[in-house]
């Protein structure tokens, strides 16, 4: 079998050419896997939160016990858990619902987050900076304070219970349209499935992807990557218009007068004219004939700006 790295940067070159992927869940059987997974989890405060199972933490973790989950992985009778459920507080008084996994289950989703975010994070739009390497709120608000100049108004919107509501089959048929794996889909589609336990009343889960889960966030992205894909690619062409805005007439008048007031040697009045004109938009800010629509995500929060 190949080295676990190697595996990777063959995973991420083929993500890179859009090309299809195989055969991964015969490669997820690899050990050097399974241990840099657990050098990504261990130390994280999670790893020793107990999911439904009070004994099935990072504690006591071995060789022995990755071996197990390969070798279950191998004979195809691995059984996901169900999670436990428990709530957090949000900002307006509400609760968030966390979903809290078991150990090996993180693992393993650990295991195959690596491999999917390999394959998929070359192919994100550029447009999306929620839950993505060197990515965040910041690089966000960012984007829209040095690219987004000329904003005349902004469309901002938020994805209402994005985890919970995702289409879950929707998800399996977008990851085989680029991963030909059925038994990979077959694993991720029993994962999702494998319900939760709410003050220990058992639960079964129909559609979305758990929050908690070490990878949600990147089934997540997968499924909003088509809605990035949909307003770059249908949205951008139909709306944009143009290639620049008009001159202002105003704005070239006061250059000229400005120029004729240098010309005559009138120093305070072209010092008048030129504070005056910082004040004069030099393009026709409501040109008819020039649109441009701009779009960023972070997460499941969404913001359009058109400038026109």
């Amino acid at each position: 079998m190949q080295n676990a790295q190697t595996y990777l940067e063959i995973v991420k070159s083929r993500g890179e050419r859009r090309l299809e992927l195989k055969r991964v869940y015969r490669n997820l059987r690899n050990q050097e896997l399974f241990l840099i997974a657990y050098g990504k989890l261990y130390a994280n405060e999670g790893a020793m939160t107990p999911g439904v199972n009070p004994t099935d933490i990072v504690d006591g973790m071995s060789l022995e016990r990755i071996d197990n989950i390969i070798a279950e992985l191998e004979a195809g009778v691995y059984q996901w858990n169900s999670t436990r459920r428990t709530y957090i507080p949000k900002g307006n008084g509400k609760y968030r619902p966390l979903s809290i996994p078991g150990w090996e289950d993180k693992l393993l989703q650990e295991v195959i987050r690596m491999v999917l975010n390999a394959y998929y994070e070359p192919q994100f739009s550029p447009n999306s900076h929620g839950f993505r390497p060197g990515r965040g709120c910041h690089t966000a608000l960012r984007t829209i304070q040095t690219n987004w100049v000329g904003t005349k108004w902004f469309i901002e919107g938020d994805i209402r219970s994005c985890f919970d509501e995702i289409n879950q089959e929707k998800l399996l048929q977008i990851i085989a349209r680029d991963i030909k794996d059925d038994r990979l889909l077959k694993l991720i589609r029993e994962m999702m499935e494998a319900g939760y336990m709410d003050n220990w009343q058992y639960h079964k889960t129909y559609s979305g992807v758990p929050q908690g889960n070490v990878i949600s966030p990147l089934l997540a992205n997968i499924y909003l990557n088509e809605l990035d894909k949909f307003v770059e690619d249908e949205l951008y062409p139909q709306y944009n218009a143009g290639k620049s805005r008009r001159n202002n007439p105003c704005y070239n008048h006061q250059q000229a007068m400005m120029a004729k007031a240098w010309r005559h040697g009138d120093r305070d009045k072209h010092k008048a004219l030129a504070q005056e004109l910082r004040t004069i938009p030099s393009k026709v800010t409501d040109d008819p004939d020039f649109r441009r629509l701009k779009y960023i995500r972070y997460a499941d929060d969404v913001r359009r700006r058109q400038a026109a």
